[in-house]
């Protein structure tokens, strides 16, 4: 069953629901005022008795002179009328329905009139009964056969039977032919979805042109492939990129042990084995770096509060061991985060080796650390300003940095772990050297110094 067809029996099912709630409630409501209207006739009925007695008597005085009354009853129309005599007895009787107690009590006068369904004959009668005014002791009775508004019950029953059914069914067809126009963006939506999946085409655009909830889904599903089709294609990207820096490191190191094998005696073995090693040591930090950058981009982190000025001072220590012809300015103010603290040394420290690789030997490198921000400051050549957007890329190298070693991942592992610290990283313009910056979100409370 699908969707149209659900919203079709749901919009007939709620419509032939609404309908038999109705008729629950003015069935019954019909049947009360039927049987009030007939109540009110017997009313009516009973007080035009006197003048009906009174034209009676007068007739059958003008007949024989006898004054007497008759007690079978008389029918007026649907209605009938009986008048019983004083004094009223209780029992079966021959001529209406048998006279009972309470009869008596009203014409006695110790009861008022009242109701009361009754049958006789097999009929089902409304029978009202009361005092005959200005007869004493005077009992006069109406009754309406019940069967009077059953012709009427049965066929607003009929009636509303057959139009629950039919509103029913007639809104199960309009909801049904109102789903297929609603639904039709849902339908569209699911034919790109499923020209996706079938292509594998993520680039195929989809179309949001409501703001209601189906083009809320719709937006959903459009930045959903575009950031699907952005990460594929980094990751081709970056497989494209790690092939090509692993295939020179890997021919080089390749030839040199095969010339190794070939000439083992040779006076070149010792430089050829100091090449392999070296490439062999390339290999292991290209290696190395793609699994730092896949860590640092997907995989959970233990996270704690670091003090990133004590990072800073213990990255400049040890930098300064590497290279003691370069001076190191430190200007480290109490500063804490909220992070890893191997990622963020991490980062630092790449940081301090790209200004380290790019420092001439009598060079001075300045290390700032203050409210969640790191700056590194060399003397160096600088960057040029086109290469600013992108040193922070993958496996980008500008062409004067070909010739130094390094993989052109150190900057990209920097501006990861940033990004997943919630903080960024940028190259700014300066006038000398290159200014690099790590900023990120400094925790509320600052540690004392």
């Amino acid at each position: 069953m699908n969707l149209r067809t659900r919203l079709a029996i749901a919009g007939g099912s709620v419509v032939a629901g609404a309908l038999v709630l109705v008729s629950v409630v003015l069935y019954p409501a019909v049947n009360a005022n039927l049987r009030g209207q007939m109540d009110n006739a017997l009313i009516a009925a009973a007080g035009r008795a006197p003048s009906v007695a009174a034209a009676i008597n007068a007739k059958l005085r003008d007949v024989n002179g006898d004054p007497g009354f008759p007690t079978a009853p008389l029918g007026i129309g649907s209605t009938q009328l009986q008048i019983v005599p004083a004094p009223v007895r209780a029992g079966p009787s021959a001529e209406f329905v048998d006279l009972t107690a309470r009869d008596v009590a009203v014409a006695d006068g110790t009861a008022g009139a009242y109701f009361r369904d009754a049958t006789y004959n097999g009929i089902a009668y409304r029978v009202y009964t009361a005092r005959l005014p200005g007869s004493p002791g005077t009992l006069v009775r109406t009754a309406i056969p019940e069967s009077d508004p059953a012709p009427t019950l049965r066929e607003l029953a009929w009636l509303l039977a057959g139009s629950t059914v039919a509103a029913g069914l007639l809104a199960a067809l309009v909801s049904r032919l109102a789903a297929r126009r609603v639904l039709r963006p849902v339908h569209q939506l699911t034919e790109t979805v499923e020209l996706i999946r079938t292509t594998g085409d993520l680039s195929i655009p989809i179309s949001a042109q409501s703001r209601d909830e189906i083009g809320r889904l719709a937006s959903a599903f459009a930045a959903m492939t575009a950031a699907l089709d952005e990460a594929i294609g980094a990751q081709r990207r970056l497989v494209a990129d790690a092939s090509h820096e692993l295939r020179t490191p890997l021919t080089s190191l390749t030839v040199n042990l095969e010339l190794l094998s070939e000439n083992p005696a040779d006076a070149q073995a010792p430089l050829l084995a100091a090449e392999a090693l070296g490439q062999a040591g390339e290999l292991t930090t290209l290696v190395n770096d793609l699994v730092d950058l896949a860590r640092y981009g997907q995989a959970p982190f233990h996270t704690e509060d670091v003090r990133l000025d004590l990072v800073a001072e213990r990255v400049a220590a040890r930098a300064a061991r590497r290279a003691p012809r370069i001076g190191f300015e430190l200007t480290c103010a109490p500063t804490l985060v909220h992070g890893d603290p191997d990622a963020l040394e991490r980062a630092v420290a790449n940081l301090v080796d790209n200004a380290v690789k790019w420092s001439p030997p009598d060079g001075r490198i300045r290390i700032s650390v203050e409210a969640g921000t790191v700056e590194v400051a060399d003397t160096g050549p600088g960057i040029p300003d086109s290469d600013l957007a992108f040193v922070f890329d993958r496996f980008y190298r500008s062409p004067a940095a070909r010739a130094h070693p390094g993989s052109g991942l150190g900057l990209a592992i920097v501006r990861q772990v940033a990004e997943a610290h919630g903080g960024t990283a940028e190259a700014v313009p300066c006038r000398s050297g290159a200014l690099l910056r790590l900023r990120l979100p400094a925790c509320a409370e600052q540690a004392e110094p």
